[in-house]
């Protein structure tokens, strides 16, 4: 077991120095220790009631969260900073771990200071790409059960994609059929999503052939699991799109509505395997425009 007493934050190469100690714990063994929010670090300094606030973290935010993560600026962040004192959400720090081979047992907030508990379960997993950029990559069912990478626009913190697990795991899912209570989220997320502005970069998935312009979601392996069997099978047959079945439906996005939905849309599929994406584009639009239907 490793205790150590410095935050995460002033480590030099976080993930390099997280997988040496996974190199010398055996499976099962236990690491202790604890990181710096951006927004704990607002709430501890003095500054954060002065009317200055928002220059002083609009320009630590630049220095030390933008700064770090650009091919051509980082190295000079590095040589003048050693990389000490650096900028992290919960959502990086967390992930960072997981992705590094441990699992989350335990974090608590004390004194303005996330202390965790983690569990070596795996080895590392070197990822030399992580969701830093504007466009994010994910993993997801396609026709025939094939892997694809879909594009989005990022709404959340570098590293989120390794905390999916724990999240369902900690708070499940909400109605809308994604995780609730989701801290990955960065602030104008939500904005993104409501209104399908994350989904634009999907365009080169459509010019790709990954996608087609109406069908069910893509979805991630974890997800397609809790799918039911009969509708595995359906979706299986048919490329995912990108205007899913609720929409033209003018149902709900929950998890149970948007299923239905898919299953009204795929059975119709099979007997009208043209004419029904047809329909249901133009029935999608309609509810856009006229009866203001957002994403879920």
């Amino acid at each position: 077991n490793i205790i150590f007493l410095d935050k995460i934050n002033n480590f030099r190469l976080i993930n390099k120095q997280l997988e040496d100690i996974n190199n010398k714990i055996p499976n099962g063994g236990i690491l202790m220790g604890n990181f710096e929010t951006f927004t704990d670090r607002a709430e501890n300094k003095k500054i954060y009631n002065s009317p200055l606030k928002n220059l002083y973290f609009g320009f630590e935010f630049i220095f030390k969260r933008v700064i770090p993560k650009l091919p051509y600026l980082k190295k000079a962040y590095f040589f003048i900073t050693k990389g000490k004192n650096r900028l992290l959400s919960k959502a990086e720090a967390l992930g960072r771990l997981v992705s590094c081979g441990f699992d989350i047992i335990d974090f608590k907030v004390i004194d303005g200071i996330h202390y965790f508990v983690a569990k070596k379960v795996k080895e590392p997993a070197y990822d030399m790409s992580p969701s830093y950029g504007p466009f994010f990559k994910m993993k997801r069912i396609g026709k025939d059960g094939k892997i694809i990478k879909v594009y989005k626009f990022r709404t959340m913190h570098p590293y989120s994609e390794y905390l999916h697990d724990y999240i369902l795991k900690v708070n499940g899912y909400a109605e809308t059929g994604k995780p609730a209570n989701d801290f990955r989220l960065v602030p104008w997320g939500k904005f993104l999503r409501k209104y399908w502005i994350d989904e634009l970069p999907q365009l080169i998935n459509l010019f790709k052939g990954d996608l087609k312009l109406v069908g069910c979601r893509p979805v991630s392996q974890r997800y397609f699991q809790d799918i039911p069997k009969e509708i595995q099978e359906l979706r299986l047959r048919q490329k995912p799109g990108c205007i899913p079945p609720y929409v033209a439906l003018n149902r709900s996005g929950d998890v149970a509505s948007a299923l239905e939905a898919e299953k009204e849309y795929l059975l119709e599929k099979i007997n009208n395997p043209y004419l029904t994406d047809i329909k249901y584009f133009f029935k999608a639009i309609y509810n856009i425009l006229f009866k203001n239907k957002r994403s879920a």
